[in-house]
């Protein structure tokens, strides 16, 4: 029988990897309730990540969207993932030009000099909670500069980031859903101020040129979806950025031989940060439609179907990982899908790349101890893994 996963279950969210590991062991398949499948295995995941069978798009009254129908009907058909191919094809030829290769690169010094300016002020006390004193604070002022959100704002956000992420959580207990829907009403006001106080821009940042396009063209761009699209690339700006450096930081102080490693060879920073990603993915699961009848093994996914890609499952499938519940800093090969993949992956996989590396090699570089003072808290939540606090005991290099 293909087995039952169950994402709320309380040991998958504190812990998935066990579960993940007997899914595995079990088959390629597995039944998430209340109707969807499961995708288990490393090569089945990076497969249907670029199948065009598979889509963003779910129907209204679909299961995994149980927010109130005002949001469930507007947001979450406006952002960028769950667009059709010609909406989703307009709108990533705008945002994609915020985080290009280019722009990542161009970015490096700015990322180290915001990191040694975080790390400051814990050189001096030997103490720093590396979740609210420099992965949230990096992650979310270098996204909120290239959009054009102001950096003032990060401390309000901050303190509704857990909310936050509730929100853009396909499954969530119902407990949570009011304190969800109403995170995601403020931020979405919060945006809807000020692009109305914002003029078009070709030049200028993502909003700017949000703005441009919808005054070139608007019946092609509403201001609610310029909106719309402007608040989930900021929280997914750096949802995925702060969860990694987080994940990292608290790999490293736990495994003090992987922490002396990047301190002898601070190189290894790239490497690093993508273990990170492998080894506890930002975000655990990405959830598709099925177009098409698609076969698995000997069993058959019909069309309509939700399709749940377990991306933190696959990153630990033996068949692809040496050892995938040991964290190695050096690990190369890594076809880790941390980021997903095809047209709908991370558009922010490159610039995360780049802060992470960044990030690691000053840490190296600038501590020669970096130790857990407290136990590190986790924000309880299925698709991402994510901490609210860090406490760290570190000495200056």
């Amino acid at each position: 029988m293909v087995p039952r996963f169950d994402v709320l279950d309380p040991k998958v969210i504190d812990d998935p990897y066990p579960s993940y590991a007997e899914l595995r062991a079990h088959g390629r398949l597995c039944r998430v309730p209340p109707a969807s499948w499961g995708v288990t295995r490393h090569a089945d995941v990076a497969a249907l990540l670029r199948d065009r069978r598979l889509a963003n798009e779910f129907p209204a009254d679909d299961p995994q969207f149980r927010m109130e129908r005002d949001l469930a009907e507007s947001v979450f058909k406006r952002i960028i993932p769950t667009r059709a191919p010609a909406d989703h094809s307009r709108l990533h030829q705008l945002i994609v030009k915020a985080f290009s290769p280019g722009v990542a690169r161009r970015l490096r010094g700015h990322i180290a000099e915001l990191a040694d300016e975080l790390l400051a002020p814990a050189l001096d006390t030997g103490r720093m909670d590396a979740a609210a004193d420099l992965a949230f604070p990096l992650a979310a002022t270098v996204v909120f500069e290239l959009i054009g959100m102001p950096v003032h704002a990060r401390q309000e956000i901050w303190l509704r980031s857990g909310a936050l992420a509730k929100a853009f959580t396909p499954f969530l207990p119902e407990g949570d859903r009011a304190e969800a829907d109403a995170s995601l009403r403020w931020f979405r006001d919060y945006v809807r101020d000020l692009v109305v106080q914002r003029r078009p821009d070709e030049q200028g940042d993502l909003m700017g040129r949000l703005l441009a396009a919808a005054a070139a063209d608007p019946v092609a761009y509403s201001v609610d979806e310029i909106v719309d699209n402007v608040m989930f690339l900021c929280f997914t700006g750096y949802e995925t950025t702060m969860n990694m450096v987080c994940t990292g930081c608290e790999a490293l102080a736990r495994e003090p031989g992987q922490w002396s490693r990047l301190r002898a060879e601070p190189a290894l920073a790239l490497t690093a940060a993508e273990e990170f990603i492998r080894y506890d993915a930002p975000i655990q699961y990405t959830a598709r439609l099925a177009l098409e009848p698609i076969e698995i093994g000997d069993r058959l996914i019909r069309k309509g179907r939700s399709v749940i890609l377990l991306l933190g499952c696959a990153n630990h499938d033996e068949e692809v990982f040496e050892r995938p519940d040991r964290l190695d800093i050096t690990r190369s090969p890594n076809p880790h899908v941390g980021f997903g993949g095809g047209v709908r992956g991370c558009l922010g996989a490159v610039l995360a790349r780049v802060e992470g590396g960044v990030v690691f090699e000053r840490l190296a570089t600038r501590l020669s101890r970096l130790e857990a003072a407290e136990p590190a808290v986790r924000v309880p939540s299925a698709l991402f893994r994510s901490f609210s606090s860090i406490p760290l005991a570190v000495t200056p290099a």
